[in-house]
């Protein structure tokens, strides 16, 4: 059993230059915009407030750097992959080209869990500020229909009331959701838009993340002034016990958790085969996309502990409560607006992605053939795009945020360290290659990615290694019954 046949580098830069039926569209600065889209949401609007009430404290800012560096490693190294192989597929493409297809399948088959609950994880916290944003115009949603089936939900503020015994509150302002609405909402329309082109969905994204950009930085600007520097004391609060409550651990837990703000630059990856000059844009375009969130993830997390205590900030809308504390009045509701446009072109560059990543998969044979099937009009691979859709909006309308994000780091971090590992086994294996884009200190940069990866992810909790292990475990059933004798190499080889 040959589990670790690959595609060599010269066949993939042969499927790369063919017609796939995929449109060559995007240029440097859509697919930088691209990133963004992906970047800037979840992190700044949600993740900023929870990860600094539970894990880090003012020290949140270090769990940007500390994930904002094991970050950059990974981009380097994709980057490289990105220019020599410009085609669908992102990590899983490059994982067939060094360590063979039972690891692309591996990576390809955690990739569909990171887009997918990604996208979902995104669309319940699309969903909170929404709601917030209707209240603010006299507008309220059901709260039955604005949040997970089962939890206690607020009838007087929206709130979420995750600890509250729905049963002893029978009869008080609380009642039971059924159905997150919103969340289904979002993701339907998305992927409409997906299905009618990716120019056209480039274009709206360009727009959204214009939006959103110009949001943040004038909550920078206007929120400074209202800094309390006592709030960042202490800076690193002392540990409670657990070991991501607090304290450095605390600080490296919260660094595995905003991970899952990150992975936008690898959506840039899986969109080279619709970027026009894939081999000069593609670097340009994941690392200047993750050097822009980063300092803007720093600065924003900076000024949000600054102007609120750390532990009142474990709510669903933190920058729309931080922008409300700084008495900036009508700017919380621009807030919450910016956030609902950059929560959206995250959800879409998530669907977007976890789209192509099916389209790779399906052309290696690994997944039927109907999942490549490309629309005569709009060029894009509709029939895989709605069954996502589809696939991603059922979750969001149940499940809550904590649960739906709980295997998104742990499955990003791992993609990450596969593909730093697979840079340093192609420069052993075929050192000659003409590379358009080389990382730098190499020797270094790639085992600092893997190592920084798995340090992060040691810190996850053991649950969330749990599931992952299932997951994977479902995946090797597929890829034995399915994958291993309907792949294209397997076919070549019989």
């Amino acid at each position: 059993m040959n589990l670790f046949r690959r595609k060599s580098i010269a066949t993939l830069q042969a499927d790369a230059a063919s017609d796939t039926g995929l449109k060559r569209a995007l240029g440097p600065m859509a697919l930088t915009l691209l990133g963004i889209g992906a970047i800037i949401g979840t992190g700044i609007f949600v993740l900023t407030g929870t990860v600094a009430a539970q894990n880090s404290g003012p020290a949140v800012v270090l769990s940007f750097v500390f994930a904002g560096i094991a970050s950059i490693f990974a981009a380097l190294c994709y980057s490289e992959f990105a220019a020599l192989v410009p085609i669908a597929g992102s990590a899983y493409t490059y994982g067939y080209a060094t360590l063979g297809e039972f690891f692309a399948w591996i990576i390809g088959w955690d990739l569909i869990l990171e887009y997918g609950l990604s996208a979902t994880t995104v669309a319940i916290g699309w969903s909170g500020y929404v709601g917030s944003f209707l209240r603010d115009l006299g507008i309220n949603i059901p709260a039955q229909f604005s949040a997970a089936r089962g939890l206690c939900v607020s009838v007087v503020d929206g709130s979420a009331q995750a600890a509250a015994d729905c049963a002893a509150l029978a009869g008080g302002p609380f009642v039971s959701a059924v159905f997150n609405l919103p969340a289904v909402l979002i993701v339907a329309m998305v992927t409409a838009l997906l299905v009618v082109g990716v120019k056209e969905s480039a274009n709206i994204n360009n727009v959204i993340v214009f939006v959103k950009v110009a949001v943040v930085v004038l909550f920078i600007a206007l929120a400074f002034s209202a800094v309390n520097t006592a709030n960042w004391h202490p800076f690193i609060p002392p540990n409670e016990g657990a070991r991501d409550a607090f304290g450095f651990t605390g600080v490296v837990a919260g660094a595995g958790v905003v991970f899952f703000a990150y992975i936008g630059f690898d959506s840039v990856s899986t969109a080279a085969q619709e970027a026009k000059n894939p081999q000069r844009d593609m670097p340009i375009a994941i690392i200047g996309s993750l050097l822009i969130c980063t300092v803007l993830y720093i600065i924003v997390s900076a000024i949000a502990t600054g102007v609120v205590p750390y532990r009142e900030l474990n709510v669903p809308d933190p920058i729309a409560k931080v922008a409300d504390a700084a008495g900036l009045g009508f700017f919380s509701t621009l807030i919450k607006i910016g956030a609902i446009a950059g929560l959206s072109s995250v959800i879409l560059v998530q669907l977007y992605g976890q789209s192509r990543v099916f389209f790779s998969m399906s052309n290696d044979g690994l997944l039927p053939p109907v999942v490549a099937k490309v629309h005569p009009k709009f060029r894009t691979p509709y029939i895989t795009q709605i069954i996502i859709g589809i696939a991603v909006a059922i979750p969001a309308g149940f499940l809550t945020v904590r649960e739906a994000g709980s295997l998104v780091s742990i499955g990003t971090l791992l993609a990450f360290a596969i593909v730093c590992a697979g840079v340093l086994v192609l420069r052993i294996r075929d050192p000659r290659l003409h590379r358009p884009f080389k990382t730098p200190l190499v020797w270094f940069v790639a085992p600092a990615g893997v190592l920084s990866a798995f340090y992060l992810m040691w810190y996850l909790p053991w649950r969330t290694w749990e599931r992952l292990f299932i997951w994977l475990a479902i995946g090797l059933v597929l890829y034995f019954a399915y994958g291993y004798r309907k792949s294209k190499l397997a076919q070549a080889g019989s």
